[in-house]
Parts: C-alpha cells; sequence; structure tokens
C-alpha cells in the first residue's frame, strides 16, 4: 500500500493512486497534468520524511476540470449607526484525479 500526504492549495490531503482530490484552482501543463509536492511519503513499513528524500518524489495528478464551490454570505452589521453591508464570495475550484507516486 503506497499513499502520500501532498500540499494541495494551502492544505494537506493524504492521496493514492487513483484518488480525486479537489483543491484550490490551478494551472495545469500543456498535458492537462500537475506536479503535487509530498510532504510524507509511506510505502509499506517504509515512512520517508526528510526533505532531501522526499525531492526526489513526483505525484502526478491529471486535471479533471475547473469548478466554483458554494456561495459564501459575509454579512457586517453596526448597531445603531444603520451600517450593514452584505457581500459574497465562491472559491475557484480544480477538480484533480492522481494518476502516479514515483
Amino acid at each position: 500500500m503506497v499513499y502520500a500526504v501532498v500540499r494541495a492549495g494551502g492544505r494537506q490531503e493524504k492521496v493514492e493512486v487513483g484518488t480525486i482530490v479537489t483543491m484550490d484552482r490551478v494551472k495545469a501543463d500543456k498535458d492537462g497534468n500537475v506536479q503535487l509536492p509530498a510532504v510524507l511519503l509511506v510505502d509499506g513499513d517504509t515512512i520517508t520524511s526528510d526533505q532531501k528524500s522526499l525531492a526526489k518524489v513526483m505525484v502526478t495528478a491529471e486535471v479533471l476540470g475547473d469548478l466554483r464551490g458554494p456561495k459564501i454570505v459575509i454579512q457586517k452589521f453596526k448597531n445603531k449607526t444603520g451600517y450593514k453591508k452584505r457581500q459574497g464570495h465562491r472559491q475557484e475550484l480544480t477538480r484533480v484525479k492522481v494518476t502516479g507516486i514515483k
């Protein structure tokens, strides 16, 4: 069983080959692939966590598509002053499928 913990859009995700991950928007290369930096690699009983060994590890993922997250409503209100503000936000996301851990 081989899996890795990768840095994906400001968060860390545990991935195996075939895992589908939704992360912050990333740009793919011309083939539609993305390289994700590994933070930890587990290969059976071997656990790799030092920086020099992880620099050689490549986690590749195929971009399945871009999407947007759910709408978040931000409201501010101050009592007795007549101040109120309403703002919305939708996060730009990318869905990727892990194709290899080397």
